[in-house]
């Protein structure tokens, strides 16, 4: 037997395993958005959004590591900020103070609030209660900050489009 034959038929076999742990995730999340957020956005490839308030949230299904997979719901909330050592101080305190989820700050310093669940045994709640958390701080905390360093908030970013 060749070994690099036996090495590239066990990549295949975990590639295709990775792949089918993925869809497996995308087609619980689906099933779970249809029931529960029946206005959400799918863009494919495990991709989606859902808004609420003032806040949009990306939902996106990712392969994690080898028999798991990853549900990130992430929000843009603030883009445009003043970004100064008050503020960072405040969203890392605000980090402390929250359950689960934080606060991150894009390259574009564009603030972001996320939260990320394994996806193999997704259970309905525990989904639902990620994504409608993720959304309510999201769309409480952006006119928070807007109003303490400026800037736009998702929908006013929509807005300016249409």
């Amino acid at each position: 037997m060749n070994p690099e034959t036996t090495g590239q038929k066990t990549e295949k076999t975990n590639a295709n395993k990775a792949t089918d742990i993925v869809e497996h995730t995308i087609e619980k999340v689906n099933k779970i958005l249809e029931e529960n957020f029946p206005n959400h956005l799918s863009f494919g490839n495990g991709t989606y959004t859902i808004t609420r308030g003032s806040s949009q949230i990306m939902i996106i299904v990712r392969h994690f590591v080898r028999n798991e997979t990853i549900v990130e719901c992430i929000s843009n909330v603030v883009t445009g900020a003043k970004v100064t050592p008050d503020l960072m101080k405040f969203l890392l305190r605000k980090n402390s103070e929250l359950h689960f989820g934080s606060f991150g700050l894009l390259f574009d310093d564009t603030i972001t609030f996320s939260h990320a669940i394994t996806g193999s045994n997704l259970d309905d709640n525990e989904f639902i209660t990620t994504l409608n958390s993720v959304a309510f701080i999201s769309d409480y905390y952006d006119d928070v900050i807007v109003e303490m360093a400026g800037g736009k908030r998702a929908m006013d970013l929509v807005n300016e489009m249409v």
